[in-house]
């Protein structure tokens, strides 16, 4: 079992809402993995970072991703933050990884850098984001098979230019 589609991506990319629209158009399943760790935990990724840090965060995710990968054979979106782990980029080898890539300013638009987004929190949430984007888009694409740019495009056209694309792979 494998899922047919893994999401990536920064903050504001949409794996959440492309992933659900996907796993719709293909007829499959939909699974988070930071859902997964607010499932197994009880407790909000926020209070999680808070509380135990980042380090404790990353390994629920690491775990939540090991056992997704295995488990779902549908869409599986995942933590941003999860390819920074490299076990986690080894297990997504040979998968169809899309990575939905955003610009700054239009994933600060859509993230609102706001206060709940762990990571963005602070003195200067739009330096923190920048940062995130130029230390893990090179780390997106080296585990990506699609690359989607999604500033440009609505919900709905990323959809099928991910099912044009993977379709793509395929052949």
């Amino acid at each position: 079992m494998a899922p047919r589609a893994i999401v990536i991506g920064p903050p504001g990319a949409g794996k959440t809402t492309i992933g659900r629209m996907l796993a719709e158009r293909l007829g499959v399943g939909f699974r988070d993995t930071d859902a997964d760790v607010v499932s197994s935990t009880g407790r909000e990724i926020s209070d999680i970072f808070a509380n135990d840090g980042e380090p404790a965060f990353r390994a629920l995710e690491e775990q939540a991703v090991d056992a997704a990968l295995s488990e779902h054979d549908g869409v599986l979106a995942v933590g941003g933050g999860a390819v920074l782990s490299e076990l986690t980029r080894k297990r997504l080898a040979g998968h169809p990884v899309v990575f939905l890539s955003v610009g700054l300013a239009e994933g600060a638009r859509r993230v609102g850098l706001s206060s709940a987004r762990p990571l963005l929190a602070g003195v200067n949430p739009r330096a923190t984001f920048k940062a995130l984007l130029d230390e893990r888009l090179p780390i997106y694409r080296s585990v990506a098979a699609v690359e989607v740019a999604t500033d440009e495009l609505g919900p709905a056209a990323v959809v099928d230019k991910v099912i044009d694309d993977l379709a793509a792979l395929a052949d």
